[in-house]
Protein backbone atom coordinates (compact mmCIF):
# COMPACT_ATOMS: atom_id res chain seq x y z
CA UNK A 1 0.00 0.00 0.00
CA UNK A 2 1.46 3.48 -0.97
CA UNK A 3 0.96 6.22 1.76
CA UNK A 4 0.90 9.89 1.37
CA UNK A 5 2.45 13.03 3.41
CA UNK A 6 -1.00 14.81 4.40
CA UNK A 7 0.29 15.90 7.48
CA UNK A 8 3.08 17.95 9.22
CA UNK A 9 4.46 18.71 13.05
CA UNK A 10 6.25 21.87 13.64
CA UNK A 11 8.10 22.23 17.33
CA UNK A 12 8.08 25.40 18.49
CA UNK A 13 8.12 25.05 21.73
CA UNK A 14 11.77 25.94 23.00
CA UNK A 15 12.84 28.97 24.97
CA UNK A 16 14.41 30.88 22.17
CA UNK A 17 18.07 31.40 24.72
CA UNK A 18 19.78 32.43 22.25
CA UNK A 19 17.62 35.18 21.16
CA UNK A 20 16.81 37.07 24.99
CA UNK A 21 16.18 38.99 25.69
CA UNK A 22 14.46 39.82 23.02
CA UNK A 23 12.37 36.12 23.53
CA UNK A 24 11.49 36.86 27.14
CA UNK A 25 8.13 37.82 26.47
CA UNK A 26 8.03 36.67 22.27
CA UNK A 27 8.35 33.24 20.74
CA UNK A 28 11.76 33.21 19.35
CA UNK A 29 9.45 31.70 15.67
CA UNK A 30 7.45 34.72 16.01
CA UNK A 31 10.95 37.02 14.60
CA UNK A 32 10.47 38.66 11.37
CA UNK A 33 12.91 37.93 8.49
CA UNK A 34 11.95 41.44 6.87
CA UNK A 35 8.01 41.29 7.93
CA UNK A 36 6.92 37.67 8.20
CA UNK A 37 7.78 35.48 10.85
CA UNK A 38 9.58 32.74 11.10
CA UNK A 39 7.20 30.14 11.18
CA UNK A 40 4.88 31.10 8.54
CA UNK A 41 7.94 30.31 6.26
CA UNK A 42 7.85 27.03 7.45
CA UNK A 43 4.03 26.49 7.17
CA UNK A 44 3.68 28.41 3.82
CA UNK A 45 6.86 25.52 2.34
CA UNK A 46 4.64 22.80 4.28
CA UNK A 47 1.28 24.06 2.23
CA UNK A 48 3.16 24.31 -0.91
CA UNK A 49 4.41 20.61 -0.38
CA UNK A 50 1.10 19.29 -0.43
CA UNK A 51 0.44 19.09 3.71
CA UNK A 52 -3.21 19.54 4.29
CA UNK A 53 -3.46 19.75 7.88
CA UNK A 54 -0.36 21.12 10.57
CA UNK A 55 -0.32 20.74 14.51
CA UNK A 56 2.10 23.10 15.94
CA UNK A 57 3.85 22.00 19.39
CA UNK A 58 3.99 25.01 21.68
CA UNK A 59 4.73 25.57 25.41
CA UNK A 60 3.84 28.60 28.01
CA UNK A 61 3.69 32.22 26.82
CA UNK A 62 3.48 30.82 23.28
CA UNK A 63 -0.42 32.30 22.29
CA UNK A 64 1.53 34.88 20.30
CA UNK A 65 1.56 31.80 17.37
CA UNK A 66 -2.13 30.82 17.71
CA UNK A 67 -2.77 34.53 17.71
CA UNK A 68 -0.64 35.02 14.47
CA UNK A 69 -2.67 32.32 12.59
CA UNK A 70 -6.18 33.13 14.14
CA UNK A 71 -9.04 36.07 12.41
CA UNK A 72 -8.60 39.38 13.73
CA UNK A 73 -11.77 41.08 13.44
CA UNK A 74 -10.57 44.30 15.13
CA UNK A 75 -7.67 44.64 12.37
CA UNK A 76 -9.39 43.45 9.57
CA UNK A 77 -12.26 45.74 10.06
CA UNK A 78 -9.82 48.66 10.40
CA UNK A 79 -8.16 47.57 7.43
CA UNK A 80 -11.33 47.44 4.85
CA UNK A 81 -12.70 50.68 6.41
CA UNK A 82 -9.82 52.35 5.52
CA UNK A 83 -9.91 51.19 1.83
CA UNK A 84 -6.51 49.08 2.72
CA UNK A 85 -7.68 46.01 0.33
CA UNK A 86 -3.80 44.63 0.16
CA UNK A 87 -2.64 44.51 3.25
CA UNK A 88 -6.69 43.32 4.13
CA UNK A 89 -6.28 40.54 1.55
CA UNK A 90 -2.39 39.38 3.56
CA UNK A 91 -3.93 39.23 7.21
CA UNK A 92 -6.98 37.52 6.28
CA UNK A 93 -4.79 34.77 4.28
CA UNK A 94 -2.14 34.32 7.13
CA UNK A 95 -5.46 33.24 9.06
CA UNK A 96 -6.56 31.10 6.04
CA UNK A 97 -3.24 29.01 4.92
CA UNK A 98 -3.61 26.39 6.53
CA UNK A 99 -5.68 23.99 9.02
CA UNK A 100 -3.88 24.31 12.19
CA UNK A 101 -4.43 22.99 15.71
CA UNK A 102 -1.87 23.09 18.62
CA UNK A 103 -0.95 20.49 21.41
CA UNK A 104 2.00 21.54 24.38
CA UNK A 105 4.74 20.14 25.55
CA UNK A 106 4.81 21.06 28.93
CA UNK A 107 8.70 20.22 29.89
CA UNK A 108 11.46 21.12 27.24
CA UNK A 109 12.80 17.30 27.24
CA UNK A 110 14.56 18.05 23.53
CA UNK A 111 13.17 17.65 19.81
CA UNK A 112 12.11 13.66 20.01
CA UNK A 113 10.05 15.08 22.80
CA UNK A 114 8.45 17.35 21.47
CA UNK A 115 7.57 15.42 18.61
CA UNK A 116 6.21 12.66 20.61
CA UNK A 117 3.46 15.24 21.27
CA UNK A 118 2.24 14.69 18.07
CA UNK A 119 1.44 11.16 18.35
CA UNK A 120 -2.28 11.60 18.69
CA UNK A 121 -2.48 14.11 15.93
CA UNK A 122 -0.49 11.40 13.45
CA UNK A 123 -2.51 8.07 14.56
CA UNK A 124 -1.09 5.58 11.68
CA UNK A 125 0.14 8.09 8.96
CA UNK A 126 3.68 9.09 7.61
CA UNK A 127 4.03 12.55 8.83
CA UNK A 128 6.79 15.36 8.11
CA UNK A 129 8.50 17.61 10.90
CA UNK A 130 9.83 20.97 10.00
CA UNK A 131 11.76 22.68 12.33
CA UNK A 132 11.23 26.59 12.42
CA UNK A 133 14.76 27.65 13.36
CA UNK A 134 15.93 26.38 9.66
CA UNK A 135 14.68 28.06 6.90
CA UNK A 136 15.21 26.92 3.60
CA UNK A 137 15.30 29.44 0.03
CA UNK A 138 14.47 27.40 -2.76
CA UNK A 139 12.53 27.08 -6.06
CA UNK A 140 10.60 23.43 -5.21
CA UNK A 141 10.25 23.57 -1.70
CA UNK A 142 12.39 21.30 0.32
CA UNK A 143 9.66 19.26 1.52
CA UNK A 144 8.21 19.12 -1.49
CA UNK A 145 11.55 17.53 -3.03
CA UNK A 146 11.61 14.67 0.30
CA UNK A 147 8.18 13.79 -0.38
CA UNK A 148 8.97 12.95 -3.69
CA UNK A 149 11.47 10.73 -2.13
CA UNK A 150 9.55 9.25 0.40
CA UNK A 151 6.84 8.62 -2.09
CA UNK A 152 9.35 6.34 -4.25
CA UNK A 153 10.12 4.14 -0.87
CA UNK A 154 7.65 4.50 1.33
CA UNK A 155 10.47 5.00 4.12
CA UNK A 156 11.56 7.79 6.39
CA UNK A 157 13.84 10.89 4.89
CA UNK A 158 15.68 13.47 6.28
CA UNK A 159 17.07 16.31 4.28
CA UNK A 160 20.63 17.04 4.39
CA UNK A 161 22.97 19.45 2.97
CA UNK A 162 26.97 20.05 2.65
CA UNK A 163 28.86 21.48 5.34
CA UNK A 164 33.05 21.90 4.82
CA UNK A 165 34.90 21.99 8.14
CA UNK A 166 34.71 22.66 11.80
CA UNK A 167 31.30 23.48 10.82
CA UNK A 168 30.01 19.83 10.49
CA UNK A 169 30.82 19.18 14.39
CA UNK A 170 27.35 21.11 14.91
CA UNK A 171 25.18 18.96 12.99
CA UNK A 172 23.95 15.15 12.90
CA UNK A 173 25.75 13.88 10.34
CA UNK A 174 24.76 11.02 7.90
CA UNK A 175 26.88 8.32 7.22
CA UNK A 176 25.40 7.31 3.96
CA UNK A 177 25.45 5.51 0.49
CA UNK A 178 24.18 7.60 -2.30
CA UNK A 179 21.69 5.32 -4.16
CA UNK A 180 20.58 8.08 -6.77
CA UNK A 181 21.69 12.00 -8.29
CA UNK A 182 21.17 13.86 -4.28
CA UNK A 183 19.74 10.98 -2.99
CA UNK A 184 21.26 8.52 -0.17
CA UNK A 185 20.38 5.29 2.10
CA UNK A 186 21.60 5.96 5.37
CA UNK A 187 23.95 3.48 7.20
CA UNK A 188 24.08 5.43 10.29
CA UNK A 189 24.04 8.93 11.68
CA UNK A 190 26.53 10.78 14.17
CA UNK A 191 25.33 13.29 16.60
CA UNK A 192 27.94 16.32 15.76
CA UNK A 193 31.17 14.16 15.88
CA UNK A 194 34.67 16.33 15.25
CA UNK A 195 35.80 17.02 12.14
CA UNK A 196 37.97 13.68 12.27
CA UNK A 197 35.37 11.60 13.25
CA UNK A 198 32.54 12.69 10.59
CA UNK A 199 31.69 9.56 8.33
CA UNK A 200 30.71 12.76 5.97
CA UNK A 201 30.20 16.26 5.10
CA UNK A 202 26.26 15.45 5.14
CA UNK A 203 24.61 17.16 7.96
CA UNK A 204 21.29 16.54 9.07
CA UNK A 205 18.34 19.52 8.37
CA UNK A 206 15.52 20.56 10.09
CA UNK A 207 13.08 18.62 7.42
CA UNK A 208 12.03 14.95 8.64
CA UNK A 209 9.53 12.80 7.39
CA UNK A 210 8.77 9.88 9.47
CA UNK A 211 6.42 6.89 9.94
CA UNK A 212 4.56 6.31 12.74
CA UNK A 213 6.68 3.60 14.30
CA UNK A 214 9.31 6.31 15.21
CA UNK A 215 7.42 6.58 18.11
CA UNK A 216 7.95 3.16 19.69
CA UNK A 217 11.54 4.41 19.25
CA UNK A 218 11.30 7.81 20.95
CA UNK A 219 9.52 5.73 23.91
CA UNK A 220 12.63 3.22 23.95
CA UNK A 221 14.82 5.86 23.64
CA UNK A 222 17.22 6.40 26.79
CA UNK A 223 17.39 10.28 27.52
CA UNK A 224 20.38 12.20 27.50
CA UNK A 225 21.78 14.58 29.28
CA UNK A 226 18.81 16.89 31.18
CA UNK A 227 16.55 14.40 30.47
CA UNK A 228 15.94 15.69 26.95
CA UNK A 229 15.12 12.54 24.31
CA UNK A 230 17.08 13.45 20.81
CA UNK A 231 15.82 12.69 17.72
CA UNK A 232 19.09 11.08 15.68
CA UNK A 233 19.20 8.61 18.53
CA UNK A 234 15.46 8.03 18.53
CA UNK A 235 16.25 7.34 14.67
CA UNK A 236 19.23 5.55 15.35
CA UNK A 237 17.46 2.83 17.07
CA UNK A 238 14.77 2.73 14.13
CA UNK A 239 17.24 2.52 11.24
CA UNK A 240 18.60 -1.05 13.09
CA UNK A 241 14.50 -2.06 11.69
CA UNK A 242 13.89 -0.28 8.68
CA UNK A 243 15.36 1.79 5.78
CA UNK A 244 16.22 5.59 6.07
CA UNK A 245 16.94 7.59 3.43
CA UNK A 246 18.50 11.20 3.11
CA UNK A 247 17.70 14.08 0.01
CA UNK A 248 20.19 16.61 -0.25
CA UNK A 249 18.14 19.57 -0.86
CA UNK A 250 18.39 22.00 -3.61
CA UNK A 251 18.10 25.50 -2.24
CA UNK A 252 20.48 27.79 0.45
CA UNK A 253 19.84 26.90 4.04
CA UNK A 254 19.55 29.65 7.14
CA UNK A 255 20.03 28.52 10.38
CA UNK A 256 17.46 31.54 11.59
CA UNK A 257 17.99 30.29 15.26
CA UNK A 258 21.68 31.90 15.41
CA UNK A 259 22.12 35.50 15.47
CA UNK A 260 24.32 35.80 12.75
CA UNK A 261 22.09 33.62 10.50
CA UNK A 262 19.34 35.28 11.34
CA UNK A 263 21.01 38.39 10.24
CA UNK A 264 22.36 36.97 7.03
CA UNK A 265 19.14 35.34 5.98
CA UNK A 266 17.10 39.02 6.54
CA UNK A 267 19.57 40.97 4.34
CA UNK A 268 19.34 38.22 1.56
CA UNK A 269 15.63 37.98 1.93
CA UNK A 270 15.43 41.76 1.87
CA UNK A 271 17.51 41.51 -1.37
CA UNK A 272 15.08 39.43 -3.16
CA UNK A 273 11.96 41.45 -2.38
CA UNK A 274 10.45 43.60 -5.29
CA UNK A 275 9.46 46.23 -2.97
CA UNK A 276 12.66 47.10 -0.97
CA UNK A 277 15.94 44.90 -2.85
CA UNK A 278 17.16 47.78 -5.18
CA UNK A 279 16.44 50.38 -2.78
CA UNK A 280 18.25 48.30 0.00
CA UNK A 281 21.32 46.99 -2.00
CA UNK A 282 22.00 50.85 -2.84
CA UNK A 283 21.85 51.61 0.86
CA UNK A 284 24.54 49.14 1.36
CA UNK A 285 26.68 49.76 -1.24
CA UNK A 286 26.90 53.09 0.99
CA UNK A 287 27.99 51.98 4.03
CA UNK A 288 32.06 52.20 4.54
CA UNK A 289 32.75 49.10 6.33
Amino acid sequence: MSFKVRKAVLPAAGLGTRFLPATKAMPKEMLTLVDKPLIQYVVEEAVDSGIESLVIVTGRDKSAIENHFDISYELEQTLQERGKTEIFEQVRGVADIAKISYTRQKQPLGLGHAIYQAKDFVESEPFAVLLPDDIIDSSTPALKQMIEVFEKYQSPVIATMQVEGEAISRFGVIDAEEIAPNVFKIRDMVEKPSVADAPSDLAIVGRYIFTPDIFRAIETTTPGAGGEIQITDAMRNLLKERDFYAVRVDGVRHDAGDKFGFLKATVEFALKRADLGEEFRDYLRTLKL
